[in-house]
């Protein structure tokens, strides 16, 4: 009983014909709140560290630049970032942003600040929609996040509004045996 119990709670993991097994510790957030993720890994006593892949200034294709309500061609900023706890990659972020809402955002060190403390400050948010699926990762987001081949991952898309526009569109890619989204009231 004991054990169903602690398998039930996902504190052991059974595989017939082979035996029981200590369960992979999966790092928890909440979906409830936008929390900056320096924020909940110092929150769990653990040390973040970020890893700058990619920071540039794109031309919006047409479909990126309906999302933002933008012209075809406008320009947007676009950041890779990865976030290690205790350096172990845990979430890969790439990001677009609106230089209307954010025009100093090329100019960040996201190897100190990540790129979410920097927004709250400089566009406090109006609004947010999130969409989260579990998918296999492309092969570039694999290796960033240094995951098994065929490793789900829990991908949550979010777009953000301040100052009365979207202000950014994101995708957060997390490795699927790393990492558990929690929430409630």
């Amino acid at each position: 009983r004991a054990m169903r119990e602690l398998n039930d709670e996902q504190v052991v993991v059974r595989v017939q014909g082979s035996g029981t097994f200590v369960a992979p510790q999966k790092v928890q957030a909440t979906m409830i709140e936008l929390r900056n993720i320096a924020d909940e890994i110092a929150a769990r006593g653990h040390a973040h560290q970020s890893e700058l892949q990619l920071l540039e200034r794109v031309k919006a294709g047409e479909a990126l630049a309906r999302k933002f309500g933008l012209p075809a061609q406008a320009t947007l900023f676009h950041s890779i970032v990865v976030h290690l706890e205790n350096g172990q990659p845990i979430q890969l972020e790439d990001r677009y942003v609106n230089p209307a809402v954010a025009p100093d955002y090329m100019r960040q060190d996201f190897s100190r600040l990540t790129p979410n403390a920097y927004l709250t400050e400089v566009a406090p948010l109006q609004g947010v929609q999130f969409m989260i699926e579990a998918c296999l990762p492309p092969k570039h987001v694999g290796e960033l996040l240094h995951m098994a081949e065929n490793e789900p991952c829990l991908l949550m898309r979010r777009v953000t509004r301040a100052h009365g526009q979207t202000a950014t569109l994101v995708a957060l890619w997390h490795p699927g045996s790393r990492y558990q989204l929690t929430g409630g009231y």
